[in-house]
């Protein structure tokens, strides 16, 4: 009996045990599935990208549009001999100022001298024969009235006088024009102004017409600028621009857009542009570098900041988030104009969409991201 009872105390005692060392068993894969699960989770929130978002909202811009140029003559004349000729004498420098009656340069009159020598002896002789017509004529003409010519006598010497007279005004003509082609072995400009650019010295041999001096005149002032194609698509909202002189910002004008160059620039891929200036400071000098300002129309579009600019596909492009999924995905855009920190977005994207900002260096299509922080703009 007492053997039976150590045997039951025996059983009952392992029994104990084994349920205990279950229940330990059973306890400890819960706890170590938990912490997995958890490690798991943790594991997986550091693996998503970290970035920083905002919402695309419409906005009024209103920028403007800055560039440079220089002060230049809205006329310029290209002087040149009337006649053919070796240079004599140079008498101006580039930068002088001239007057429209000043002499410039002088030719080597000896051809002109020859020729106008020609026409006054021409003049001479024609009017001696005229003198000798109409004494010759006169004559006839008593005779007649008293009978002792003929008509056709009397005829031919009124003929012989008429002759005279239309050689004497030929002679007087031609005498006219050798002294005109003496004038102009002088060069005169004929306008006031200064000189831009000379091309000719002493001694060199030019023709009738050949540009030898290019002149400002003195007038109203032009600003001009080279443009890209592209600003004209959307021109600033008024012709009036504001110019500032480089060198001293204190010195400004005004100017209204006279000339735009209908075509464009094959070297460069600009247009110009000519603003004529209101009033001329005295420090806007020719060729004097110049800062003009316009402002564009106000419109509305996405603003975003420059961080949020990506390259897809050889175009703009976009990190668009889906708040939903929290995937993001790129989307091609269309940019209106470049500020210094922000785009203009006129197309690829809507309001209220959610663009990221910062972190695109990390992001691949179709991944999930966690925002770091949402700005609203």
């Amino acid at each position: 009996m007492s053997g039976l009872t150590k045997s039951i105390r025996r059983i009952r005692g392992a029994g104990a045990v084994t349920l205990l060392g279950l229940a330990v068993s059973a306890s400890l894969p819960a706890s170590a599935k938990e912490a997995e699960d958890v490690s798991a989770a943790g594991a997986a929130k550091q693996s998503l990208a970290i970035v920083r978002t905002a919402k695309a909202e419409r906005s009024t811009i209103s920028a403007d549009l800055v560039f440079t140029g220089d002060i230049q003559a809205q006329s310029q004349v290209n002087v040149a001999f009337r006649n053919n000729g070796k240079i004599a004498t140079r008498l101006v420098e580039v930068g002088d100022h001239v007057t429209a009656d000043q002499v410039l340069a002088k030719l080597d009159p000896q051809e002109q001298r020859a020729n106008l020598n020609n026409a006054q002896a021409a003049l001479t002789s024609a009017e001696a024969l005229l003198t000798q017509a109409k004494v010759n004529f006169k004559r006839q003409e008593m005779l007649l009235s008293s009978g002792y010519t003929t008509r056709p006598s009397y005829d031919d010497a009124e003929q012989q006088l008429r002759t005279t007279l239309a050689s004497v005004e030929s002679a007087k003509a031609a005498l006219g024009t050798a002294q005109e082609q003496f004038s102009y072995t002088d060069l005169k400009s004929g306008v006031d102004g200064i000189v831009l650019s000379r091309s000719f010295e002493v001694g060199q041999v030019v023709q009738a017409g050949q540009t030898v001096l290019t002149m400002a005149e003195d007038g109203p002032r032009d600003a001009v600028f080279n443009v890209f194609e592209a600003v004209l698509a959307t021109p600033p909202e008024s012709k009036q621009i504001d110019v500032t002189l480089q060198a001293d910002p204190k010195v400004r004008t005004v100017g209204t857009v006279r000339e735009i160059s209908p075509s464009v620039d094959a070297a460069s891929g600009t247009v110009r542009v000519k603003v004529g200036l209101k009033d001329t400071p005295a420090a806007m000098t020719l060729g004097a570098i110049v800062v003009g300002t316009g402002k564009f129309r106000p419109q509305t579009a996405i603003v975003l900041p420059w961080s949020s600019l990506y390259r897809w596909e050889n175009a703009p492009a976009v990190w668009v988030r889906d708040p939903a999924s929290g995937k993001v995905a790129p989307r091609n855009v269309t940019i209106d104009r470049y500020s210094p920190n922000t785009i203009a977005l006129s197309g690829g994207v809507e309001p209220g969409e959610e663009v990221v900002i910062a972190g695109i260096q990390f992001l691949r299509p179709g991944q999930t991201v966690s925002v770091a922080e949402k700005i609203g703009r």
